[in-house]
């Protein structure tokens, strides 16, 4: 960019934040994670999507640390987190973060995940509700299968594991981010470099694994399901976000007893980075009982 003040950057939003980054045993693998914010204070979890890293809640950790305990994880396979020789189904990701707030000590938290993670946060949701106390989801997804969108994600995504260019790269990011100028070199370049480990083309698959038809449709949430989610909700609806998840979102705002749902203009399948002062607000007032289920 040519306007020096417009620079954005990963450290644009961490070089301020006091953070600790480390790894932890979660059964048979590690899991990569960030921590912020004061221990004792409410612990939040935060949940990337397919394929991520923690680094797409950088934009979060440090506003939300003011009042939470964060913790922004790199799921199984993904980033730096061990990859296990296994398709990973949503019922692995949910033991992964089972086994997090057992090594970290959190008898409970709210959990905030975005596309797949809402999914995972979703499945931990019916699994563990006494070990949650609320539930915030960005870019829904985990109610319906759709041919279209899910042939997407398995043609980019396994483009860009099988053969990690800057090209492959920045296409997932096209359809992630919808401004341009949010779709910046530091994303790009650190989700190639994870995809270029030696481990990543086998980790790659087994990720995608669960978008195949028969593990697909043991994984997806059943309508009776999703109006058995017992813990306060908040749906964000980014409606200009591809059709399958604005639909995803609003039909679960109506399944979900008490749900909030809060619609945001002008952001992509990544509110929480193209919006962060809007997206941090909603869940902070949520998350502290200013903006209440049902509102």
């Amino acid at each position: 960019m040519n306007d020096e003040t417009s620079y954005r950057s990963i450290w644009s939003h961490l070089a301020t934040v006091e953070h600790r980054q480390a790894w932890v045993a979660t059964g048979d693998f590690k899991t990569r994670y960030v921590e912020t914010g004061t221990r004792g204070n409410p612990p939040l979890i935060m949940i990337h999507g397919t394929g991520g890293s923690w680094e797409a809640f950088c934009a979060n950790i440090g506003p939300l640390s003011e009042h939470f305990n964060c913790f922004a994880l790199d799921m199984v396979g993904c980033g730096y987190t061990g990859k296990p020789d296994r398709p990973y189904e949503i019922a692995e990701h949910v033991a992964q973060i089972i086994h997090f707030m057992d090594a970290l000590g959190l008898k409970t938290a709210s959990l905030l995940g975005i596309s797949m993670g809402s999914w995972t946060a979703s499945r931990f949701a019916l699994a563990h509700p006494d070990r949650t106390e609320k539930l915030v989801i960005l870019s829904a997804f985990g109610l319906s299968d759709d041919q279209e969108e899910i042939g997407a994600i398995l043609t980019r995504r396994g483009k860009a594991f099988d053969a990690p260019t800057w090209a492959s790269v920045q296409d997932v990011f096209d359809k992630l981010i919808l401004d341009e100028a949010n779709r910046i070199d530091d994303l790009i370049g650190l989700r190639l470099q994870t995809y270029s480990q030696a481990s990543m083309k086998a980790a790659g698959e087994n990720i995608l694994a669960v978008f195949q038809p028969e593990r697909l449709a043991r994984n997806l949430v059943t309508p009776d399901e999703w109006r058995r989610i017992g813990v306060p909700t908040l749906i964000v609806v980014a409606v200009d976000d591809r059709p399958l998840y604005v639909k995803t979102a609003r039909t679960l705002a109506g399944y979900i007893p008490g749900a909030a749902a809060v619609e945001v203009r002008g952001v992509g399948h990544w509110p929480q980075f193209e919006a962060p002062e809007k997206i941090n607000g909603l869940v902070s007032g949520f998350l502290r009982g200013e903006t209440r289920a049902g509102a």
